[in-house]
C-alpha cells in the first residue's frame, strides 16, 4: 500500500487532482475522490469536465446513478462503488479508511499541515505502508521530500 502526501503550496488542487487523476486513468486504474464538502464535489464535478480545453476526465457523483460504472468517483465517504483502488483525499483530512486501497493520494494545504503530520507519523509504524512526501519546488514541480 503506498500513501503519497501533497503539500499545496505553489499549485491550488485544481492543477494537481486532474493531473493525478490522467495518470490513474491512463493506466487503466479507477479514482475515488472524496471530500466531505458537498461544495467542494460540486466544484470537483465542474473541474473535471473543463480543466483543460483539450482534455476530459470521466466521472460521476456517487448516488448519481452509474456509481459501478464510473471511472473517476466524487464522493463524501471512502466506500468505493465504482471498485476504485486508488482514492485521493482532497479536502485535508486523512482517513484510516483509506488503507484499504492499494494506493492513497492525501492532498493538503498549509491551513492542514499538522493534521498531515499526525497521519504521517501514525502511518510510519505501520507494516506494508510505503509512505511518500511530495513538496512544489522551483517552477511549481512536485519534488519527493521522503
Amino acid at each position: 500500500m503506498q500513501v503519497d502526501f501533497y503539500h499545496l503550496t505553489a499549485t491550488p488542487l485544481d492543477r494537481a487532482l486532474p493531473r493525478i487523476a490522467e495518470r490513474v486513468i491512463a493506466s487503466g486504474g479507477r479514482l475515488l475522490i472524496v471530500s466531505g464538502s458537498e461544495e467542494q464535489r460540486r466544484h470537483l464535478d465542474r473541474l473535471l469536465w473543463s480543466y483543460a480545453p483539450d482534455s476530459f476526465l470521466p466521472h460521476g457523483e456517487a448516488g448519481a446513478g452509474e456509481d459501478a460504472s464510473q471511472p473517476i468517483l466524487l464522493a463524501g465517504d471512502a466506500s468505493a462503488a465504482n471498485a476504485a483502488r486508488n482514492i485521493a483525499l482532497v479536502d485535508g483530512l486523512w482517513r484510516d479508511a483509506a488503507l484499504d486501497f492499494d494506493r492513497a493520494f492525501h492532498f493538503f494545504d498549509d491551513e492542514a499541515i499538522e493534521a498531515a503530520r499526525e497521519a504521517w507519523k501514525a502511518l510510519g509504524g505501520r507494516d506494508g505502508i510505503e509512505r511518500r512526501y511530495w513538496i512544489q519546488g522551483e517552477g511549481g514541480r512536485w519534488e519527493q521530500a521522503a
